[in-house]
């Protein structure tokens, strides 16, 4: 690893493919093994923010005002019941970003200079994740231009290759005009059901065509995965023995491998 931190956007158009489980998983898999994790909740919904049991009345500033406004990144961080895990939360505030900044100049860099200009509390971390909205809006395309690669979550289904042409199509051009240093890490599939013969054609249908940028682990349907949110916390809080807690146990394990090595190869 570098000193300055990694950042990474985790993006998917589609919805209910698991991105918001794997940024809040995956942040709480590093941060238990030691490793400083800021988690930026760009979503209106807010969901990451409520999966770490953050309720909106705890969220007098939030992303938002990171984009829209003048203000430290200090002021907008919030420490989370894990150990390690900070988090930037959302709120439905973030629905205008689109209309308000419609006029702005350099409206897709709002995110970019607001961490460069808190250098200072940015390098404190090891990992800063950004889990978007599900769409290829202006939020995510500033989540785009502030980070250095992108993880995809790709559901295990029939359709999941389908939107992902338009996703990496948007990086290809947020990459040209935008942010040169982007890159896709890995694509990470979820809700995967070895039962299921569709799930396990889909996975070889997308290492076929995206070969060693998909991920080894793969997230599984669980149901404990799935009750976690309720109680607002991570499912490596909720159950850290169920096969889910497992799984992102081994996916920390794994991009960390895959950012050393990309890290020789650069070196």
């Amino acid at each position: 690893m570098t000193d300055a931190p990694r950042k990474l956007v985790l993006a998917n158009q589609k919805g209910g493919v698991g991105k918001t489980t794997v940024a809040i998983n995956l942040g709480t898999a590093l941060a238990s093994i030691g490793k400083k994790v800021l988690l930026l909740d760009l979503d209106p919904q807010g969901n990451a923010s409520t999966g770490l049991g953050v309720n909106p009345q705890q969220r007098r500033l939030s992303s938002y005002e990171l984009l829209t406004e003048d203000i430290r990144l200090k002021e907008v961080i919030l420490s989370t019941a894990v150990s390690g895990l900070d988090l930037i939360p959302a709120s439905l505030d973030l629905l205008g970003v689109e209309l308000e900044l419609a006029e702005a100049p350099h409206r897709a860099h709002r995110l970019a200079s607001a961490l460069t200009e808190n250098r200072a509390a940015v390098d404190f971390y090891d990992y800063i994740f950004m889990d978007c909205p599900p769409s290829l809006n202006l939020l995510t395309i500033n989540a785009m231009t502030a980070s250095d690669a992108i993880l995809v979550p790709l559901q295990s289904e029939f359709f999941a290759l389908e939107g992902l042409s338009q996703l990496l199509s948007t990086v290809e051009q947020v990459r040209s005009n935008l942010n040169e240093r982007l890159t896709i890490q890995g694509i990470v599939l979820t809700m995967y059901d070895q039962r299921n013969n569709l799930c396990e054609q889909v996975a070889t249908d997308v290492r076929q065509v995206l070969g060693d940028k998909v991920y080894d682990t793969i997230i599984p349907r669980n149901v404990r995965i799935s009750e976690a949110p309720s109680h607002g916390m991570p499912v490596l809080v909720y159950d850290h023995q169920c096969a889910g807690s497992r799984s992102f146990m081994k996916l920390a394990a794994e991009l960390m491998m895959r950012e050393e090595n990309a890290h020789h190869e650069k070196g």
